[in-house]
């Protein structure tokens, strides 16, 4: 069954944003995040076993959500739906990434940064977007001001988003979940410290 992007959304208020640099941790990694409650997991186009990650995933837990992030090319889409993600990410959108989004199959989040950016994407019939960076392009007054003149967009505010702001974002109406990495930091991954990310994800989770 096809995902909606509102299901994406709404499986958890964080969407863990994973950079794995090794395919033995992308089951594991997974495992402990949804164990802990975070039912999206967005795995980033970042290093050579990302596609092959994402594989694994869906190999070995057939009904997780596995998306593909940094989708920045219409080939990252194709190579990532090959791959099978369930849903797609973006950091920014062009015409022709917005087009092959709105025809894919699968839900996408394409990334914008201002106004003008989520207003073309409104007039191509996207309702749930990325604000990227989050904090670098306005964080949470920058959301505020869009939710004025643009309350029928949803946000997944990602980019400097931690533990200690990411309730400030979730407590405004525009926004859905918040994507992040803190509960799978680098060294934690490495040393396969899968309890203390299932502990972060389950701190995470409960930011709702």
């Amino acid at each position: 069954m096809t995902l909606t992007v509102e299901q994406v959304m709404t499986a958890a208020p964080v969407v863990p944003v994973m950079v794995i640099e090794k395919l033995e941790h992308a089951v594991p990694l997974a495992q402990a995040l949804t164990k802990g409650g975070l039912k999206a997991l967005e795995i980033t186009l970042r290093t050579p076993v990302a596609l092959d990650a994402i594989r694994a995933i869906k190999e070995a837990m057939p009904e997780a959500m596995v998306g593909a992030g940094t989708i920045v090319s219409e080939r990252d889409l194709d190579a990532a739906l090959e791959a099978g993600a369930s849903f797609l990410v973006s950091p920014g959108t062009t015409p022709a990434l917005a087009d092959a989004a709105a025809n894919c199959g699968v839900p996408m989040l394409p990334g914008v940064a201002s106004p003008s950016e989520a207003m073309v994407l409104l007039e191509k019939g996207f309702t749930h977007l990325k604000f990227f960076p989050a904090e670098a392009a306005g964080g949470v007054p920058m959301l505020k001001s869009i939710g004025g003149p643009l309350p029928q967009l949803t946000f997944c505010p990602t980019g400097g988003i931690s533990v200690n702001n990411a309730r400030d974002y979730l407590a405004l109406p525009n926004v859905a979940c918040v994507g992040g990495s803190w509960m799978a930091p680098k060294d934690l991954v490495t040393s396969e410290s899968w309890d203390q990310i299932e502990a972060l994800a389950s701190a995470a989770a409960a930011l709702a």
